[in-house]
């Protein structure tokens, strides 16, 4: 059964994007002399990646529009918008809380939940993620979208690692 982790930065304050979906904000505090690539070491146990369209657009259209950063793995992207499917890009109007129950029985690696914050959410209120790896920003934006919104019920978690670069810090959490 493949493993289900969140992998994304929040500013200290629980923000994954300012109030206009920019993440131009998400650097340290300018110092990279630990050279820790927590990424790279990530996804060594990655072969899915799921966003919403909101992630997918910034992605193409901002962050890298000439190059489609997860080459090395299958994506899916959750939209209602009607888009051809390619055999790294698939574009699927499905619940993504079944979309998860149903890859997470395929063989292979883990899965990447990549973003955006409703996808994040319908994932967190029905308790399928197995792993939160959160880095921490040295940012207080005071407003944006928030990492976590209002959950019915309570999510007990273990910290399972730390590790402080940059002025940033990784919190890894597996559920308890």
């Amino acid at each position: 059964m493949k493993k289900i982790s969140l992998f994304i930065a929040m500013s200290l304050d629980g923000y994954i994007a300012d109030s206009k979906g920019s993440v131009e904000w998400l650097t340290g505090q300018g110092n990279d002399d630990d050279n820790i690539d927590s990424y790279s070491e990530f996804v060594k146990d990655i072969d899915t990646v799921i966003m919403g369209w909101n992630t997918y657009h910034q992605i193409v259209t901002e962050l890298s529009p000439d190059e489609w950063i997860y080459d090395d793995f299958t994506s899916y992207v959750v939209t209602h918008k009607p888009k051809t499917s390619s055999d790294k890009i698939r574009f699927v109007n499905e619940n993504p809380v079944e979309l998860i129950k149903r890859l997470r029985e395929e063989n292979g690696k883990g899965i990447w939940i990549c973003g955006g914050a409703n996808l994040i959410q319908q994932l967190v209120q029905e308790d399928v993620i197995d792993c939160y790896y959160i880095t921490v920003i040295p940012t207080i934006l005071g407003f944006g979208i928030r990492l976590f919104e209002k959950a019915d019920h309570e999510i007990k978690l273990k910290l399972v690692k730390t590790q402080s670069y940059n002025g940033m810090t990784d919190l890894i959490y597996i559920k308890r």
